[in-house]
């Protein structure tokens, strides 16, 4: 026999606390009619109640916590053949990693904000494969597509702005590099997230995108940054800043959200641009056009599980509290010894009621 939920046997510390509980007040009981008249006349006022059923209604209770208990613990036993079927959408996630991700125009930095709501949006999705792409003056795929999202969210917690040697942005590469990690078989299912301020150096973006449309990706872009912008800070090995990125004319190079670029980019493939806000309201957008779209199975497994079995502990738990609260405390009315309900005395050929019982009413 398997306990599916075992952590509930703990609770069968409760039964001789209970227990302990009842003999207490049984005692306690008992010792307060005491002091209320002498022992004689104890056990005349009590005739009227049986004791041995108050003690069979707190062992028929205490049952029903038990079984009640087991059914909780769920136990199982037997096995079935169980198939479990995947299916979702690909998604490949296209982060920028250029040095224009240290610009803190958003709090706390574009990069940080930008892993931030990848890491929102991982958690949203359910039964999708993520894969990730990282970029700056060049590409590589950091995770290729799986359905274990706490290993993409692994490689993304690591990314910084080393994460590729060669400097720059080019985007139109990294889009590229996204559709190589797709199944080329397959033109529908495939959606890419592309996170970045939009400002590409070097390369094509748009003819990427034609290209991506091509193959059935629609790209949903994320702008990280703002229109203003700020200069680009330049850090030590400590991550302690020492000045600003300049041009080779000695001018301080201030890094801008390019939105424009990114909603064409979008645009040309069917998806949608989003501005990174502070609640991360684009993530929720995002989710709900990844949820409209056909699924794909992924994979299909058969498991051997075991048969739930709690039924029959509840049912025994459910018979005795019915029984329990069948059972009366008091002495069926016209009997005497353990039946007696009555104090009576026989007058004139027939019983009638004493004094003291009425006394007792």
């Amino acid at each position: 026999m398997h306990l599916a939920d075992s952590q509930f046997l703990h609770l069968l510390w409760v039964l001789p606390l209970l227990a302990g509980f009842y003999v207490w007040s049984f005692r306690q009981r008992r010792k307060a009619l005491l002091r209320f008249a002498d022992a004689s006349l104890v056990a005349q006022l009590i005739q009227g109640v049986g004791r041995g059923k108050q003690k069979l209604k707190v062992v028929v209770f205490l049952l029903f916590l038990l079984f009640a208990v087991l059914a909780l613990a769920r136990p199982q036993w037997g096995t079935k053949l169980e198939t479990v079927r995947r299916a979702g959408v690909d998604i490949m996630v296209v982060l920028d990693t250029s040095l224009s991700m240290e610009t803190q125009d958003v709090v706390p930095g574009r990069l940080e904000k930008a892993k931030h709501v990848i890491r929102t949006l991982i958690d949203a999705l359910e039964g999708d494969r993520v894969g990730l792409v990282v970029f700056a003056g060049t590409s590589l795929v950091n995770c290729p597509l799986t359905i274990d999202q706490n290993a993409v969210k692994l490689f993304l917690d690591v990314v910084d702005t080393q994460a590729i040697p060669r400097p720059g942005t080019n985007i139109g590469e990294a889009i590229r590099r996204g559709i190589l990690g797709f199944e080329t078989r397959d033109r529908r299912h495939k959606v890419m997230i592309l996170v970045t301020d939009g400002e590409s150096l070097e390369g094509d973006p748009q003819t990427a995108a034609e290209e991506a449309k091509q193959a059935g990706i629609a790209i949903y872009s994320i702008g990280i940054g703002t229109a203003a912008g700020e200069p680009i800070p330049l850090r030590d090995e400590r991550g302690n800043v020492t000045g600003y990125k300049k041009d080779e004319a000695g001018g301080v190079v201030v890094s801008r959200l390019d939105e424009a670029a990114l909603r064409q980019i979008s645009s040309t493939t069917g998806g949608q641009y989003y501005r990174s806000t502070p609640a991360e309201e684009e993530v929720d957008k995002i989710v709900q056009a990844v949820a409209g779209m056909d699924k794909k199975e992924f994979e299909s497994k058969v498991y051997r599980t075991y048969v739930d079995r709690f039924q029959i502990p509840l049912g025994v738990a459910l018979f005795f509290i019915f029984v329990e609260s069948l059972i009366s405390d008091a002495k069926p009315r016209g009997s005497r010894g353990w039946f007696s309900g009555l104090l009576v005395r026989r007058a004139g050929g027939r019983w009638t009621e004493t004094s003291l019982t009425r006394a007792m009413r």
